[in-house]
């Protein structure tokens, strides 16, 4: 008779966002990103440091480990392959059926082949496959700590699967129904990494460049062109292969097509000046994925009558498409949560395993929790490998200090608490400045980020005062939304302020962040407003500074004046 599993070890691996989530008993013991403790954004490797420190948690080995939950299914993948043979009867897809027939089912077996290697390592769990789109669907709506919502998931891939809209139930023991699924072709992240890469950055990665970019353009010179090349339908969307040739999963076949290049520009180099077209581009781009994303809500309360919302997947990450569903007044509320990306997936995976299993322990530590990952509070810290930097330990108006700084102009990185989930610093793993200090934007990118002129900066602000500076009307404690703005921000804090009139907001609750909260209030004392840029901790091309040794790096190899690293004032 099998046991049942106590201890599940949820990954995501060998793709890209490598991550581990560790359950025991069905409380979430912990989260992290591989890429925030290697230094290696993005990594697709096995993340064995994520493994170590949460078993270390626990005082665990590798085989106390009962269920090892794995974020992809390799059937799925290879059940792919006929219906892509099929496609050698469609005119606009025949010459790549092959291709994709053969890539879905290399896929497949390769898939097999890492859940070999993971149970190898682990000699006393079973390892379970979960489907991709159930784990986001599980992430979004157990962190939201709802009884009951509707879930919508729009990523790039899942085996088969690109899109699906499910029904949640239950706090205790989170189930998610699925009602609906769109299958590849048809897959908005696809098209947005398609148009991301030909505008010259890296796909799976900067999309949200290309977010930024979209509002410095006019979408009326492409709309039609989108409007055809990602229709909507009554119960979704499809893609015209015209303009963006079907997907194979193997190297060397373009996004984009011969068309689609002669109806708008040639791909654009990384080194290339931006020009009007490329801008107009991804507003048009950004546009339609806009207008989708709302169809796709609208059909999610028409499936499952709910009045809230939960949204996962990559697509979850544009910010502005989430805003505009918020402001389309489809549900009373709507939440994403702080991992809505494939990293995210490893919370999802191990939830499953516990939810399908005979444990009749509720979870626990999921809903509304953000900072899930290291803390290095009261570890000695030493700068000898940074001669340049200079200590001082701070008293206990540790959060008065700081916010005086920030009124002064400073611009200073935080290192304090557990690690945030999620591709947003949301406090702990912060850089902070004052948005009424003269250029400060222009000042943040050219010499602390060294990224894009035009890329906009979020605020943060406490969730009490939100309403006064904001026009969203609900928490966005994750910054995940894109909010309107109200005459006052337009008028003292315009820094704040994107070119599209937004502004990608987090609201700070006491209970969510002490800390934080406490300098926003302080800094409101000062100026009188309680406002705060707050932008990841790390530079460009890296990954937010998950260990005291990147954040130092970051301070000695950027633009910033200072890190408060847990009580510590770091200088140059």
């Amino acid at each position: 008779m099998k046991r049942t599993p106590s201890v599940v070890l949820g990954l995501c691996s060998y793709t890209h966002d490598s991550s581990a989530a560790l359950l025991v008993d069905g409380e979430l013991v912990g989260f992290v990103e591989e890429e925030r403790l290697s230094a290696q954004k993005h990594t697709k490797i096995y993340p064995a440091r994520a493994v170590g420190w949460l078993l270390d948690q626990t005082k665990l080995g590798a085989a106390d480990v009962d269920a090892v939950a794995y974020n992809f299914q390799p059937a799925r993948y290879l059940a792919e392959s006929p219906a892509a043979l099929r496609m050698a009867l469609s005119p606009t897809a025949r010459d790549r059926s092959l291709a994709r027939a053969h890539g879905f089912a290399k896929v497949a077996l390769r898939t097999r082949r890492r859940l070999r290697v993971l149970g190898s390592q682990f000699p006393s769990a079973r390892v379970t496959p979960v489907l991709h789109h159930r784990a986001h669907q599980l992430t979004a709506f157990a962190a939201s700590g709802w009884e009951e919502a509707a879930v919508l998931v729009v990523d790039s891939l899942g085996e088969r699967q690109t899109t699906t809209i499910a029904h949640g139930h239950g706090v205790q023991r989170p189930r998610v129904r699925p009602l609906e699924a769109i299958n590849d072709p048809a897959s908005l992240g696809y098209v947005y990494g398609a148009v991301t890469e030909h505008l010259g950055w890296r796909r799976g990665d900067e999309e949200g460049t290309v977010m930024a970019l979209a509002a410095l353009g006019d979408p009326a010179r492409f709309r039609h062109l989108f409007n055809r090349a990602v229709r909507t339908t009554a119960a979704g969307f499809r893609i015209d292969p015209g303009y963006f040739p079907t997907r194979t999963l193997t190297s060397g076949y373009p996004r984009t097509s011969r068309r689609f290049v002669a109806e708008i520009c040639p791909e654009r180099h990384p080194s290339e000046p931006l020009t009007d077209v490329h801008r107009d581009l991804a507003a048009a781009l950004q546009e339609r994925t806009e207008q989708v994303m709302v169809h796709l809500a609208r059909r999610a309360r028409v499936l499952t009558g709910s009045r809230r919302l939960c949204v996962g997947g990559g697509v979850a990450t544009n910010c502005v498409s989430i805003g505009k569903i918020v402001e389309a007044g489809i549900f009373d509320e709507v939440f994403v949560p702080p991992a809505p990306g494939d990293a995210g997936t490893a919370i999802g995976a191990a939830l499953a395993v516990h939810v399908d299993g005979r444990s009749r322990r509720p979870l626990a530590g999921i809903a509304r929790s953000c900072y899930l990952g290291p803390s290095y509070e009261g570890q000695p810290l030493d700068l000898t490998p940074w001669p340049s930097l200079r200590q001082k330990t701070l008293g206990i108006e540790t959060a008065e200090f700081l916010a005086d700084q920030l009124a002064h102009g400073t611009i200073a990185g935080l290192f304090q608490g557990a690690l945030e989930a999620g591709p947003r610093a949301l406090g702990n793993r912060s850089i902070l400045a004052s948005p009424l200090e003269p250029g400060v934007v222009e000042r943040l990118n050219a010499t602390v980020k060294f990224r894009e002129p035009f890329r906009p900066f979020a605020p943060m602000v406490p969730a009490e005062r939100a309403d006064e500076f904001f026009t969203l009307g609900q928490p966005a404690p994750y910054m995940s939304m894109a909010s309107g703005v109200t005459d006052t921000t337009r008028e003292r804090v315009p820094a704040i302020v994107h070119a599209n009139g937004t502004s990608r907001l987090q609201t700070v609750t006491r209970s969510q962040n002490p800390f934080m909260h406490a300098v926003l209030t302080a800094f409101g004392r000062r100026t009188d407003v309680p406002v705060l840029i707050n932008t990841s901790l790390n530079v460009k091309g890296k990954p937010i500074c998950g260990t005291p040794e990147m954040a130092l790096d970051c301070l000695a190899d950027s633009g910033l004046d200072a890190l408060l690293l847990e009580r510590r004032w770091i200088t140059k």
